[in-house]
C-alpha cells in the first residue's frame, strides 16, 4: 500500500509518496538476523566481557577491570604489532592503488587484447592468499637468492624474508599482487563511467594526454579512488594468511600483525590479554568505518 501526501511550501505543492513496509519482508529479515546476532554479536559481547577478567579461556576467572587494557598500551610486543599493521597498510594501499589505477587506464585505453590482458591481470585475485604466500615464500627463499649467486648480486643472495629490515618489502609486494586487480576492476568501472565527449572536447582544446589524465581522469573518478584507498585500508589492517605464509610474524616479531598478535595469545593461553587487544582493535575499524561513510555519503552515482 502506498499512500501519497502534499507538502506545502509557500505557492509550490510537492507531492511525497511514503511506502508501507509490509510485515513479510521483517520475516524475510529474521533468519539473517538470528544468524547474524548468534555468530556476530553475541560472541563478540562475551569477548568483551572476559577482556575485563583474567580468564585464559577455559577454567575459573577473576573480574579484574581495566588491568589488561592498562597492560595493552604499555607493551611493546602490543605496540609493535599495531606499527608495523598501519605502516603495513599505508605502503599496501599506496602501491596497490597507483599500480591498480595505471594498469585500468592502459585496460580502457584502444590497445589490442585488452580483454585478454583483463582476463590475466584478474587471476591473482582468485587464487588463496596462503597459496600465493607459500609459493612466494619458495621465490623469495630460493629461487631469488640462487639467481643473485648466479648475477654476482650480493644483496640478492639473501632472502628477503630473513632480513628483519627488510622482510615487510616481500610482504607488501605479494599482498599487492594479490589487491591489485579488484581494484583495478573498480578503476575501470570509473573510467568506463566517463563520457567520451570530455576527452573529446578537450582534445579539441589541445590537452596532452597527460593534461586530460590529471585534470579530468583523476577528478572524475575520485569518488572510486576514496573507496579504494578506505576498503583497501580496512583489508589490510586484518592482514594475516600471507604475513603467514611469508614469514611467520618473522624474523623475530618484526613482522607480526595485529591479527597474528591476537591469534598467538589466543593458542598461548592468554585469552584475556589478547581479548581486550581483540576489542581495542574492534574500536579501532569501527572508527575506521565511520570516516569511510563520512567519506562516501552522496557519493552513490560514484562522479
Amino acid at each position: 500500500m502506498t499512500t501519497t501526501t502534499t507538502i506545502v511550501t509557500g505557492e509550490k505543492r510537492r507531492p511525497r509518496s511514503t511506502a508501507k513496509v509490509e510485515p513479510i519482508y521483517y520475516l524475510f529479515l529474521l533468519p539473517s538476523l538470528i544468524l547474524f546476532t548468534l555468530a556476530i554479536t553475541v560472541p563478540g559481547a562475551i569477548g568483551i566481557f572476559f577482556s575485563f577478567t583474567d580468564s585464559i579461556g577455559i577454567g575459573d576467572w577473576n573480574f579484574i577491570g581495566l588491568t589488561n587494557y592498562v597492560a595493552l598500551f604499555s607493551d611493546p610486543a602490543i605496540l609493535q604489532s599495531y606499527l608495523f599493521t598501519f605502516g603495513f597498510s599505508i605502503a599496501t594501499v599506496i602501491a596497490v592503488n597507483v599500480v591498480a589505477f595505471l594498469l585500468a587506464v592502459g585496460l580502457t585505453s584502444r590497445i589490442r587484447f585488452k580483454t585478454g590482458l583483463r582476463t590475466i591481470f584478474v587471476i591473482p585475485m582468485v587464487i588463496s592468499g596462503i597459496i600465493i604466500a607459500y609459493v612466494f615464500n619458495f621465490l623469495f627463499s630460493n629461487s631469488i637468492p640462487a639467481a643473485g649467486s648466479a648475477l654476482g648480486i650480493g644483496w640478492l643472495e639473501t632472502s628477503l624474508l630473513a632480513n628483519p629490515d627488510l622482510a615487510w618489502v616481500a610482504i607488501v609486494f605479494v599482498t599487492a599482487w594479490q589487491a591489485i586487480p579488484g581494484t583495478m576492476l573498480i578503476y575501470i568501472a570509473g573510467l568506463l563511467s566517463v563520457p567520451g565527449e570530455v576527452y573529446e572536447a578537450a582534445d579539441i582544446d589541445g590537452a596532452s594526454k597527460t593534461q586530460q589524465l590529471l585534470r579530468i581522469t583523476l577528478p572524475l573518478v575520485a569518488g572510486y579512488v576514496v573507496i579504494n584507498v578506505i576498503l583497501g585500508f580496512k583489508g589490510f589492517l586484518n592482514a594475516y594468511d600471507i604475513i603467514v605464509g611469508l614469514t611467520g610474524g618473522g624474523p623475530g616479531t618484526a613482522t607480526r600483525s595485529i591479527a597474528m598478535t591476537i591469534i598467538a595469545g589466543f593458542n598461548g593461553g592468554d585469552y584475556a590479554y589478547q581479548m581486550a587487544n581483540a576489542t581495542v582493535f574492534f574500536v579501532v575499524a569501527v572508527l575506521i568505518s565511520v570516516l569511510q561513510l563520512s567519506l562516501t555519503r552522496g557519493r552513490n552515482q560514484l562522479s
